[in-house]
């Protein structure tokens, strides 16, 4: 079973900080590609963030456009979380935000497609204020 679990959502003023985090749950022996996502009313589902957690450490990581130089994912192997450093943020930078997981295997998918991922987690929300 697997299950993903965010926290770290709230409000917040314009140029404030937010961490969110997400815990999986399950047992995984391969990899796993992680990944935040957002959505607003009205708005398509939008990829912010992904990485790629290694059994053995580290893997690498990539950052939307939109979110480049202000939003920052890690991970923390041991505890299997990751986490989303969000600074400088904007007012339109308030969605609901999703964890997502997709273990890897062969093939090959697009970072930012949200139905390429098999898990994900309820959605924490971000509200930031002008």
């Amino acid at each position: 079973q697997v299950q993903l679990v965010e926290s770290g959502g709230g409000s917040v003023q314009a140029g404030g900080s937010l961490r969110l985090s997400c815990v999986l749950y399950g047992d995984f022996t391969r990899s796993v590609w992680m990944a935040w996502f957002r959505q607003s009313p009205g708005k398509e589902r939008e990829g912010v963030a992904a990485i790629l957690m290694l059994n053995g450490g580290p893997g690498n990581s990539w950052h939307a456009d939109s979110v480049k130089g202000r939003f920052i994912i890690s991970q923390d192997n041991a505890k299997k979380t990751v986490s989303l450093q969000m600074n400088t943020l904007k007012p339109d930078d308030t969605a609901m935000y999703y964890c997502a997981a997709r273990p890897n295997r062969d093939g090959t998918f697009q970072l930012y497609n949200a139905a390429a991922y098999d898990y994900w987690g309820q959605g924490t929300q971000v509200t930031v204020s002008s």
